[in-house]
């Protein structure tokens, strides 16, 4: 399985029937100064790592800035008459920002500045802010580990400006990840310009990293490094000679990706990293073609070789066939079975390019899904066990909709399996399976589109029955009338003693982006909910407890609910997109 937990030495597998036991919830704690937190993966021998999100007191570069410019006097202005269409008085001014240090000590200067910064992200002669940050759990301590970042020149700490996306951990405490280069702030002079200008560049948009446990980081650039190249490390597992990752690594640029650069990025208009910046993300796939690979590691961290595992088409040589190309490995097992994506066909359309579940052998990306008179039409496999039974999700023409649905397919018996979700039309994603065969992820609840939200769920192989993981949870806190605090949104991992790591959102009191409790006009105290990390323990002896008549309760349990899409409006919503896409 992704998560590398080995069948041997393990407690006694929980019964088909014990899945109707109760859980224990237990929070692993939030990274202080940070509002939300998530799992990303649990090691056999208990290593937690995953992410934090929300972080309060961004810091903000304003030395630069000309605030005569009206791209922010009409930033401004808006914010100005959205506080006057709440019944509410601006607490600040532009001069506040500019002279009077508001964005360090007036909260609502602070945000609207983050607000203003993040609008331009395609605008590279203004800073680039990120508030998702890797971390590790430990007792009850969370610490953030840095990727790339590194100190800034112009305040206090970190730049805050790099993606951080941290992915696997090993038996002993080895984690991979990927991110982006931390932005240096530069001095640019445009062709025709007189003056010299502040743009913000870095030297690569993504690259894999290995830390080893003591935090000592280890880059894994690829050996196609033009501007910068990319690298993705996504799973490891520890072997009798060092260590095992699987990602992905840029190899190339196509002819025609190529013209673009030499045609758009001249180093006269703008740098050149923010052209090739802009180009790969205009562009569908991307400026690279990639292809998933296996680095092999020695117990120092030393890389002994690198395999390309393949691609689950052929490009045409000709001239018709000119853009990137790509395959991903998501995870890796004890065994060495290798799963993720691969661009390939659709319906053997040479002219259309999707992506799709698959398994690597043999230097291929072997794809299993069929794709049903053109009903699957993209997917991922994101994790298998040590019997070769993989889960993920494809996408599916479900009632003239497209949903997501999550699957596992046996790859010994080559037999696949769409479990139905909470109802038909539900979308889920299947996110790790244990060597039990149990699977959890998260699926959609609500009967209509506009109050779909997403929940977690565990499901046993052979029993088709999807559970969700809030009705093992108790209704009420232990005063018997408050509501339990908690609701499970996704499920992350699972291991072989049935336990299970994932997301949960509770109420707490608010708080804005410099970390102070936030009051309405009248002085009372707001709440929200937010992202909590958190481990469910089964208890064997435990009940399941109805906490609303069956009439009443359909598809949401009486407790705190939060939409888990509501999390796509926090700071870097590509939180879910990241481990995804």
């Amino acid at each position: 399985m992704k998560y590398k937990l080995l069948a041997a030495s393990v407690l006694a597998t929980l019964s088909t029937s014990a899945m109707s036991a109760t859980y224990q919830l237990s929070e692993l704690g939030t990274l202080e100064g940070a509002k939300h937190s998530y799992i990303s993966d649990v090691s056999k021998n208990g290593h937690i790592i995953g992410f934090a999100n929300g972080v309060y007191k961004l810091p903000i570069d304003i030395s630069y800035i000309d605030f005569t410019e009206s791209v922010i006097k009409t930033a401004y202005s808006n914010e100005k008459k959205a506080f006057e269409e709440s019944d509410k008085v601006i607490t600040f001014t532009l001069d506040d920002i500019e002279n009077k240090d508001a964005i360090n000590t007036n909260p609502d200067a602070h945000s609207f500045m983050v607000r203003f910064l993040s609008s331009l992200s395609n605008n590279f002669e203004y800073q680039k802010l990120s508030s998702l940050v890797a971390v590790n759990f430990k007792d009850t301590n969370v610490i953030e580990q840095p990727l790339f970042d590194i100190a800034a020149v112009d305040y206090d700490g970190l730049t805050q400006s790099t993606t951080n996306v941290y992915n696997a951990v090993s038996e002993d405490g080895v984690t991979v990840g990927w991110g982006s280069a931390p932005y240096d702030k530069v001095s640019f002079t445009p062709d025709g310009e007189d003056e010299a200008e502040s743009w913000f560049t870095h030297e690569f948009i993504e690259r894999g990293i290995v830390v080893s446990a003591d935090g000592v980081r280890v880059p894994l650039t690829p050996e196609f490094n033009e501007y910068g190249g990319t690298s993705r490390a996504n799973d490891i597992v520890k072997t009798a000679n060092g260590y095992t990752v699987v990602g992905s690594v840029s190899t190339s640029i196509p002819d025609d990706r190529q013209d673009n650069i030499n045609d758009s990025c001249d180093n006269e208009d703008e740098p050149t990293s923010v052209c090739i910046n802009l180009l790969n993300t205009k562009i569908a796939r991307g400026l690279f073609n990639k292809r998933a690979v296996k680095w092999e590691l020695d117990n120092s961290l030393n890389i002994t070789s690198v395999e390309q595992l393949g691609l689950a088409l052929t490009p045409d040589e000709g001239e018709t066939e000119d853009d990137a190309f790509t395959s991903t490995a998501f995870a890796i097992n004890a065994n060495g079975t290798i799963v993720g994506s691969s661009n390939i066909r659709y319906d053997n359309n040479n002219d259309i390019i999707i992506t799709m579940p698959v398994y690597f052998k043999g230097g291929k990306a072997v794809s299993f899904l069929e794709q049903e008179n053109d009903s699957i039409q993209s997917g991922k496999a994101v994790a298998v066990n040590d019997n070769d039974v993989i889960t993920g999700y494809a996408t599916k023409v479900i009632e003239n909709t497209r949903r997501n649905k999550f699957f596992y397919h046996d790859i010994k018996t080559g037999n696949t399996v769409f479990p139905t979700g909470y109802f038909n039309s539900s979308s889920s994603f299947g996110n790790d399976i244990n060597n039990k065969g149990y699977i959890v992820g998260e699926g959609e609840v609500g009967t209509t589109d506009s109050a779909r939200r997403k929940q977690a769920f565990v499901y046993k192989i052979g029993d088709d029955k999807v559970t969700n993981l809030n009705d093992l949870l108790p209704c009420f806190e232990a005063d018997g009338e408050t509501a339990y605090a908690y609701t499970m949104a996704e499920a992350k991992v699972i291991n072989e003693n049935n336990e299970i790591f994932g997301v949960a959102t509770k109420t707490v009191e608010k708080r804005n982006s410099l970390g102070g409790i936030v009051t309405d006009i009248d002085g009372k105290t707001e709440f929200e909910s937010v992202a909590v990390a958190v481990k469910l323990t089964p208890l064997v002896d435990g009940t399941v407890e109805s906490c609303a008549p069956p009439e009443v309760e359909v598809y949401e349990r009486n407790s705190a609910s939060f939409p888990w899409y509501a999390l796509l409006l926090l700071p870097l919503v590509g939180v879910r997109r990241l481990f995804r896409f």
